[in-house]
């Protein structure tokens, strides 16, 4: 799949492409496609909608949203990673629906690193592009040689990574910080799937000083599922058997045709 810009069903005008870069005031869902198809479409849709009513006043019809999708796939596989970036539409009322089509990505299931940062996102439950700090401390991390950054209040109270939700066990069951954090699809999918996979599954206060207590610890976004094995200078175990609930659980998700 070559990588693909359309705005509203076509290919922006040099206009269109101005305004996106000036106008950054937005929200947007990121989804993997295989086949034509993907993993929590109504999720996607819903998140898509729902932020679109808080922010610019008005609904985001999901089969809209579906067509131009299914639109911008047209002439490839079918397997893509796909991003529907909502925006104000310039000086003019309304927004612009840019869908970004790229290669399909698979997040590596080699052991993650995480670095602390002392941030946590403001109005975290909507995904935003351009988010400065965000980008700026996951750069750093990078620069230090780990994976992603870990977001923390100046508590040490844990909210998400970077570019994802963090899951901990602590031998027996799965527990989601309850910090201010972006609800992924990813999450919402597995969360309430984990028992029947044998493994309970909560949200709790999670804080820095607790990580070295806990049996393991994972990652979850669109991308996918992957263990962290250390976070700043604490080193973690791989939990064979909670990383295989989750992978689990997630495989057991049913796929939605676009």
């Amino acid at each position: 799949m070559a990588p693909k810009l359309e705005v509203d069903g076509h290919e922006p005008s040099a206009a269109e492409l101005r305004d996106a870069v000036m106008v950054t005031f937005g929200h947007f869902t990121a989804l993997q496609v295989r086949g034509g198809r993907t993993r929590g479409l109504s999720l996607h849709l819903e998140r898509l909608d729902a932020a679109n009513r808080e922010l610019f006043g008005e609904a985001l019809g999901g089969e809209r949203v579906r067509e131009l999708i299914r639109h911008a796939l047209v002439g490839g596989s079918g397997d893509a990673s796909v991003r529907v970036i909502v925006r104000g539409a310039g000086a003019g009322p309304g927004v612009r629906i840019f869908v970004s089509v790229a290669p399909p990505f698979e997040l590596s299931d080699r052991p993650q690193r995480l670095k602390s940062a002392p941030y946590q996102r403001p109005i975290a439950h909507i995904k935003r592009p351009g988010d400065f700090a965000q980008g700026y401390f996951i750069d750093r991390a990078k620069d230090a040689g780990y994976d992603d950054a870990l977001l923390v209040a100046t508590d040490g109270t844990i909210s998400e990574s970077g570019i994802a939700n963090i899951a901990f066990f602590d031998g027996d069951s799965v527990i989601w910080p309850d910090g201010p954090q972006l609800a992924g699809i990813t999450m919402q999918l597995v969360a309430p799937r984990l028992a029947e996979h044998g493994v309970p599954s909560r949200t709790a206060r999670v804080t820095l000083a607790d990580v070295s207590g806990f049996a393991g610890a994972c990652v979850t976004n669109s991308r996918g599922i992957a263990p962290v094995d250390q976070v700043d200078d604490v080193t973690l175990p791989i939990a064979p058997a909670f990383v295989k609930a989750l992978n689990a659980a997630y495989e057991s998700v049913p796929w939605d045709a676009v």
